[in-house]
């Protein structure tokens, strides 16, 4: 383990050399936009940026998955999976414009998860000039349908069919460097929206208000009784409704995620949220409709499995404090199947999900080194128990 540890201070100076190839990737893929279900052009720029880098094998796979092989030196070892979703949560299909500093890069998309994508094509070029070659063939893949509605179909179809035992996998996201998800919860992710008739069906004193008619619904799941164990939270993240200040609004929604470790707990509190729809559909004799989204299964790594302890022990020798919480990442379905999995972030950000989005460029040579790190690691049978 000493060795892997040992390497990582000059990781991160020749990693920090190629700066200029790794920010030109990020921007060059980051800025082609991709919605989830619009993925394809995106996938063909990370493919034609492999080729560059000269990896053994490039493709897109029938579910849209661009996927390049390193080509390990022995014929027998399994593969390693390198993994960062494609997609991201704009919905806007036209391209992005992302700005660079000497600090930052900026841009819609850039912290979840552009700047991943853009680390995982340059990973060919990072294992060149630190001179790496491993027993295992890498395998880089961006999974296509990862987020909200895609429910993660793309890693999903691609584990269904790869035609190989698979060692181990790292999944990256662009932010927070620390993170170390090794469990995900159970969860399960839906929307409820009303819709009434017009006004010239009911009459003008009669009509009910959707947003009233939802806020009913929100009161009923916020009387819903938590445990404490197991673990079980239940988030309203989203509301919208209504088009004008002095008019009843006609639709309104919620998103909801219903989150714990226990998969009955969950399965049982979205039945009850069904009866609430139900009822209060029934009470208002409104068009109520309860829609899941995406759902995931616990899972979880030991802490003391020794995959984690070498992600944390990399983290701790690089000067990282590892931060472990619950993901929501394609880590979940390599652990559903067996697969040791871990999942890192690579930089630090801010602004989430919006318009100003930005990563830092200098923490993020730490975040490779860390995955050049661990790769070495699982290569040499860490993950073999």
């Amino acid at each position: 383990m000493e060795k892997y540890l040992d390497v990582l201070p000059t990781f991160v100076d020749q990693i920090r050399k190629i700066r200029e190839i790794i920010i030109s990737n990020i921007v060059l893929i980051g800025q082609v936009s991709a919605p989830t279900f619009y993925e394809r052009r995106r996938a063909e720029c990370l493919v034609e940026r492999l080729a560059d880098f000269h990896v053994d094998e490039c493709s897109i796979d029938d579910f849209g998955n661009p996927i390049g092989v390193i080509r390990g030196r022995s014929t027998e070892s399994q593969s390693i999976f390198v993994v960062a979703h494609l997609d991201t949560f704009s919905e806007v299909e036209a391209d992005q414009h992302y700005e660079v500093t000497d600090k930052i890069i900026s841009g819609m998309g850039v912290s979840d998860n552009s700047a991943a994508v853009g680390v995982l094509a340059s990973l060919p070029e990072v294992f060149r000039r630190l001179e790496l070659a491993f027993e295992s063939d890498i395998v880089l893949v961006a999974p296509s349908h990862s987020l909200a509605q895609g429910n993660l179909r793309g890693i999903r179809r691609l584990l269904q069919t790869w035609p190989a035992p698979i060692r181990g996998a790292i999944c990256l996201e662009s932010v927070e460097l620390g993170r170390l998800n090794y469990y995900s919860d159970g969860m399960i992710r839906g929307e409820i929206s009303c819709s009434i008739a017009s006004e010239k069906q009911w009459g003008r004193h009669h009509q009910p208000n959707a947003i009233i008619v939802i806020n009913e619904v929100i009161n009923a799941i916020l009387g819903l009784r938590l445990p404490q164990k197991p673990r079980t939270q239940i988030v309203i993240g989203k509301i919208s409704g209504g088009f004008n200040h002095g008019k009843i609004a006609y639709d309104a929604k919620i998103g909801f995620e219903i989150r714990s470790d226990s998969d009955k707990m969950v399965k049982e509190l979205y039945s009850d949220i069904r009866d609430i729809v139900e009822g209060i559909n029934k009470a208002f004799a409104v068009e109520l409709k309860l829609n899941r989204i995406s759902n995931l299964n616990a899972t979880r790594l030991p802490y003391n499995h020794p995959l984690v302890k070498c992600a944390s022990r990399i983290l701790s020798r690089l000067g990282v404090e590892a931060v472990s919480e619950p993901s929501e990442t394609a880590l979940s379905i390599f652990l559903q199947r067996g697969i040791p999995a871990i999942t890192l972030g690579l930089t630090r950000g801010d602004n989430y999900h919006q318009e100003g989005a930005m990563i830092e460029i200098e923490p993020m040579f730490k975040g490779i080194s860390q995955i050049s790190a661990l790769i070495m690691a699982m290569d040499n049978g860490v993950c073999d128990e």
